[in-house]
């Protein structure tokens, strides 16, 4: 405990030295804190000016991150033609037997992807999937009939972000491993789409603030100015 406690206390103090940076600084501020003993998640935390109660301010969607999210995702696909689906890349599919397989309580993936002949039946297992983020969503890019498109997607680096109850959104961009520039990209495409994806009716400034940070570091925060430019 005590080394943890040390090493962020480091960590927050090198990070907070300044209240907001630019995007590039805060990146930089990221990379050269303490290292952690594995390759840490690097995410930005947006907080936003919604109401989570309300349903027609639900903030969701997907960015595709131009140098992916460094991280080997598990797909399965319920589908009545599972061949199509392995031969694309799924890590298991099927239909009756895989939804049996989760009402078992196996959630040991990734993502989930369903045809839409399939979601009828998938719709069975909704209590299970849904609080853990798996439930196949036509907005999310998970419902679909070109499941070869939707694996190659997901494989590729497209990450899902959802709103949550204190209306936050937490958005991948990628590990420590990546340089610098690859992680400034992805940002930057992760709050073009969060920008994009603003409810009807909102007004004013639609994210309050944006925090990046990676598994065991502190937040930085970003200036306004990134963000509101997106």
């Amino acid at each position: 405990m005590g080394k943890t406690s040390k090493r962020y206390n480091q960590a927050l103090e090198a990070a907070c030295r300044e209240n907001r940076h630019s995007l590039e600084e805060a990146v930089d501020n990221l990379q050269n804190l303490p290292p952690a003993k594995f390759d840490e998640t690097v995410e930005i935390s947006a907080h936003l000016s919604v109401d989570p109660k309300n349903s027609a301010q639900m903030v969701r969607g997907t960015v595709n991150l131009p140098h992916g999210s460094g991280k080997n995702v598990s797909v399965v696909v319920f589908t009545e033609n599972p061949k199509e689906a392995q031969d694309h890349g799924a890590d298991e599919a099927g239909l009756d037997e895989l939804i049996e397989k989760v009402q078992g309580g196996w959630t040991d993936f990734d993502v989930a992807i369903a045809t839409t002949d399939a979601m009828k039946k998938v719709r069975t297992v909704a209590r299970i999937l849904g609080p853990k983020g798996l439930m196949p969503n036509p907005k999310s890019g998970t419902v679909t009939d070109n499941v070869a498109e939707g694996i190659q997607a997901v494989k590729a680096g497209r990450v899902e972000y959802k709103l949550d109850k204190g209306a936050n959104v937490a958005i991948v961009i990628g590990k420590r491993s990546f340089s610098s520039e690859q992680l400034i990209e992805n940002a930057r495409a992760a709050m073009t789409s969060l920008n994009q994806s603003r409810p009807d009716g909102i007004k004013g400034r639609f994210i309050k603030n944006i925090t990046i940070s990676s598994s065991m570091s502190p937040g930085v925060r970003l200036a306004n100015t990134e963000f509101d430019k997106s």
